[in-house]
């Protein structure tokens, strides 16, 4: 193998979770978070001579544009299987509440929400992914944990305490 490919295998056996977890919050399920990943690693490759320095950035922003744009266009069945049970696992009431309350924003201030405090971006890094303005950002944020907080007024509370 060239170094090339070398250098792009170790990137995705070192980061693909954490790419994958970034999808999940993003879409809310599984299997899409692992095809979100997965054509975003194909159209990385296909760049990784140019993208190999800094890849986490360029992969942030195909995964977030990719997923807003699926939303767009089969949104409506998305929202259709929204309120089907999780599948089990080990999360805590309060980790199904929020990947719940997450799902039920839009797919830009998901993208905000992900951005900013998953990924720990500043407002200007998330701007630049998202290809938007830094206004577009402070207000996409706002909104989000606006209706977040109304949404999760146990999470709120336990937020304030700590």
């Amino acid at each position: 193998m060239s170094e090339l490919e070398d250098s792009f295998t170790d990137y995705v056996n070192g980061r693909r979770p954490a790419l994958v977890r970034m999808a999940y919050l993003l879409c809310g399920d599984v299997h899409l978070a692992e095809d979100l990943v997965q054509a975003a690693l194909v159209k990385a490759v296909a760049r990784w001579a140019r993208i190999g320095d800094q890849p986490e950035p360029w992969l942030r922003k195909v995964m977030v544009n990719d997923h807003i744009s699926r939303w767009r266009k089969h949104g409506s069945r998305e929202r259709l299987f929204a309120s089907l049970p999780d599948a089990p696992g080990s999360a805590t009431d309060r980790d199904h509440d929020l990947a719940r309350a997450l799902r039920s924003l839009a797919p830009k201030q998901r993208a905000v929400i992900v951005l900013r405090y998953y990924e720990d971006l500043t407002e200007a890094e998330t701007a630049r992914i998202l290809g938007v303005s830094l206004g577009t950002v402070k207000s996409q944020h706002s909104d989000a944990l606006a209706r977040l907080r109304g949404m999760l007024p146990t999470l709120h509370a336990a937020a304030k305490e700590i």
